[in-house]
């Protein structure tokens, strides 16, 4: 960067007599040059610049070694451009001398450099960029008039007055470089001085460097100071005007405040056209005798207010929040509990327990006749669809919609609105939904409740969500603004989460927790055949193709389970959306579809090769290692639980594969079951003291915990113990207690499902968990038995078979020596 140093006056060469010498130097052929911006140098002047750009500083630094080496300034036409060319560069600038370099602390570390111009010179050439400019120019002579030329001494005189009288008016101008003109004896140098240093256009300083004489130049520098004079009247005379104006305005208000008396004294105070528009709109409201009450109220204040004062703005946007609101305004709800249910199975897959009870809703409606819409909180993981579903809820119950996102919410004021008082103050978004919903009775969905930021400076947003949600108060909503009670009773709320471990209790005590549970693979299934595939058709333009694509029901599920890992069914939907746009490709590249029905294989190929392996069945060739039950956030998986012997002191239990204390615990507890019961399983007990026992769970990169492995655990331990083969193809969750009582667990549907995917045809459980069977689907159950235990011995008598596994282990138990 180089640019004339903003807080210095331009220092002069105060000569005398000839001035002759300054521009009578020796030019090599090529010659270095800076370029600088928005600074046009004039001969004879001495100048700070502040250097920048790293090609100008190179050359500094050059001159710095040899101080007496002449160089040339020529000013770039374009401030902006950083690398400039010779196309970018005034034609004409001055030869220079480097006089001083002045080091600057600071950001960039810039330096400034002072300079002494001579000569005038054109440039012909430049020949070099690196790693400074150099060029070739042509110098310049200037005819110096005759100093006792009544011509010019008038000229000059003329031109010093009025740029003294510049001066004065223009208040970012020092008044040192006033002392510097008056006191300029050569006036040469006294024109080049004040060429160089008033702020003129740059173009208009490169105009007086072409001047051809010291008059001629003396002339254009008259005619621009005469223009910038001008200017400076002007600004004056609009300043001058503006206070004028202010002043007007008083006089008018109050002069309409007359008006106004006047009027009312005639009884033909008609008011404002936009007091007519609200009187038009208060009228088809419904609101209630106080809110009208506060209403004229306002709107009266309206009429002492000068439209040309703020107050007059922000008191109408006041009154046209109140007219925009639907007091008392409701839809009709369309009570048809059959229609209602026909559209949300339309519109959504599954989610039974959503839809009961939002038809339960329905039909209280439909007997009652009134009720107090419920707060409802859906929870779950990300893409189930629990947004979405607020669509369909409006849609069966033929109510508007509104949806207000508050994920990162951190001010209260978001909720309650600002008061009035404030500068840009405005509602709150809870009625400026209301406004947009147009209707006192629309499905609102709060969506992301558990993203809301909590205490922070500006207030508690998650406390102003209390009066919202709480069925007790919404009736008497207060916004800060709107300053009235608002019915928010008739509305519909219901909030999304991911997690209610951030949801506040108060919070969550006034919603009615319903969980949206992860789809599992047959649903998903389900899903993409009923709404992604049609839709992905119509966004990448195949379902106008003359042979429509079609996806085989073995294809979505190889796409789900092999690259998708997710609850919901957002990536499944990326996934066929990408299939889709390859099969759209290779259509516009080919002139028609390369395969017409997608089976796994051309999944491959459209896809790539699959990011994820679901586990399957490994068979009970080996001792100790048997066949559990998970469930994930993604579903449920089979895992496998390894139970190896060493030889050892018999002190030691290693567990590995990433267990959290939960599971270890388990473990420890089914080590001690089978420790206590060992005879029942024809073991030598000593074998405990002889034998080091490690339990080892595979993918040792994923965390796992939980209770529910503790028959598999203890089967496990059991099995190589004794080197009993574990009965084929069999599966089992289940929490133990150190008597040996098996629990019941959670996730049972996505496990059986997962099991059933894996291979496993029996299943074993706690006789608790029955109850979840019987809710899941019988299609979904076909080939599996199950077989319900109670205790760890029931777990034994059936998982383990009578056949020992090849190459069994021998534990040969040694006598202890006795002392």
């Amino acid at each position: 960067m180089n640019k004339k140093h903003n807080t210095s006056i331009q220092m002069i060469a105060d000569y005398e007599g000839d001035i002759s010498h300054l521009f009578d130097v020796e030019i090599p052929e090529n010659i270095p040059i800076l370029a600088t911006r928005n600074l046009v140098l004039f001969p004879g002047v001495v100048s700070p610049i502040l250097v920048g750009r790293i090609a100008s500083v190179n050359l500094i630094n050059k001159l710095k070694k040899n101080p007496d080496q002449i160089f040339a300034i020529f000013c770039q036409k374009n401030a902006d451009v950083e690398s400039p060319e010779q196309e970018d560069l005034f034609e004409y600038g001055v030869y220079a001398k480097l006089v001083r370099v002045l080091e600057m602390s600071g950001p960039g570390n810039n330096i400034t450099a002072i300079v002494q111009a001579l000569g005038k010179c054109k440039l012909s050439e430049i020949n070099k960029k690196k790693p400074f400019l150099v060029g070739q120019t042509i110098p310049q002579a200037e005819s110096l008039v005759d100093i006792d030329s009544n011509e010019y001494e008038s000229a000059i005189d003329d031109l010093r007055k009025l740029t003294v009288e510049y001066i004065k008016q223009n208040e970012d101008i020092p008044d040192e470089t006033q002392f510097a003109i008056t006191n300029i004896q050569n006036n040469v140098i006294a024109t080049n001085f004040i060429c160089s240093n008033m702020p003129f256009a740059v173009e208009d300083k490169f105009t007086m460097l072409q001047a051809e004489s010291s008059l001629e130049r003396v002339y254009t520098t008259l005619k621009v100071l005469h223009k910038e004079l001008q200017l400076q009247q002007i600004k004056q005379n609009i300043r001058s005007k503006t206070r004028e104006d202010l002043d007007e305005q008083q006089r008018e208000y109050f002069l309409q405040q007359q008006i106004k008396n006047i009027r009312e004294e005639l009884g033909s105070a008609d008011g404002s056209p936009e007091r007519k528009e609200l009187e038009k709109k208060a009228e088809s409201k419904k609101w209630n005798e106080d809110v009208e009450k506060i209403f004229y109220k306002e709107l009266d204040k309206l009429d002492i207010l000068n439209p040309q004062s703020p107050d007059y703005s922000v008191q109408l946007n006041y009154l046209q929040t109140m007219v925009s609101l639907p007091w008392n305004e409701y839809t009709e709800d369309d009570l048809n509990i059959q229609r209602a249910q026909k559209i949300l199975d339309k519109d959504h897959y599954g989610m039974e327990k959503v839809k009961e009870r939002i038809l339960e809703h329905l039909a209280v409606l439909q007997l009652s006749g009134n009720l107090k819409s419920p707060i409802i909180c859906l929870y779950g993981a990300p893409g189930v669809g629990k947004t979405s579903l607020g669509k369909s809820v409006a849609k069966a119950m033929n109510r508007k919609y509104v949806r207000m996102s508050l994920g990162g919410l951190h001010d209260e004021s978001e909720i309650r609105g600002h008061r009035r008082t404030y500068i840009g103050a405005m509602p709150g978004r809870i009625i400026k939904s209301m406004q947009k919903a147009g209707s006192s009775n629309p499905v609102f969905i709060l969506d992301e409740i558990d993203k809301v930021t909590q205490n922070t400076h500006n207030g508690d947003p998650s406390s102003a969500l209390l009066e919202v949600l709480d069925p007790e108060q919404n009736n008497a909503f207060h916004d800060n603004y709107l300053d009235v009670d608002f019915d928010l009773s008739k509305v519909l709320f219901i909030a999304t989460a991911n997690d209610l471990n951030t949801i506040p209790r108060p919070l969550l005590d006034r919603m009615e927790l319903i969980e949206v549970s992860g789809y599992i693979t047959e649903e998903k299934q389900e899903i993409a055949k009923r709404h992604l595939i049609p839709r992905e058709l119509t966004n990448t333009g195949l379902i106008n193709a003359e042979v429509k694509p079609t996806i085989t029901k073995a294809a979505v599920e190889k796409i789900i389970e092999q690259y998708t890992r997710e609850s919901g069914v957002r990536q499944l939907e990326k996934q066929i959306n990408k299939a889709m746009r390859k099969l759209a490709y290779l259509k516009a590249m080919n002139g028609d579809l390369p395969f017409s029905k997608i089976t796994p294989a051309e999944v491959v190929t459209l896809l790539g090769k699959p990011p994820y392996y679901r586990d399957i069945y490994q068979g009970n060739a080996y001792a100790g290692v048997v066949t559990g039950l998970a469930w994930t956030s993604v579903g449920g998986e089979i895992l496998f639980i390894e139970t190896s012997l060493s030889k050892g002191n018999g002190s030691k239990l290693t567990l590995t594969g990433n267990l959290g204390d939960v599971m270890k615990e388990s473990a420890v507890i089914a080590l001690e079951y089978i420790k206590a019961h060992i005879n029942s399983l024809g073991v030598d007990y000593r074998i405990f003291d002889q034998w080091n026992i490690h339990i080892h769970v595979p993918e040792g990169a994923t965390p796992k915990d939980g209770p529910s492995a503790g028959i598999t655990i203890a089967t496990s331990i059991a099995s190589a113990l004794t080197q009993r083969k574990v009965r084929k193809n069999t599966a089992m969750t289940g929490e133990i207690t150190l008597r040996g009582k098996v629990l019941p667990v959670g996730g049972i549907k996505e496990k059986i499902l997962a099991a059933k995917r894996a291979g496993i045809t029996d299943i074993m459980l706690c006789k608790d968990n029955k109850k979840d069977i019987d809710e899941i689907p019988a299609k979904y159950l076909t080939g599996l038995e199950f077989h319900f235990v109670e205790d760890v011995q029931d777990v034994l008598n059936f998982a383990l078979t009578d056949e020992l596994v090849d190459h069994a282990i021998s534990f040969d138990i040694e006598e202890k020596k006795k002392n």
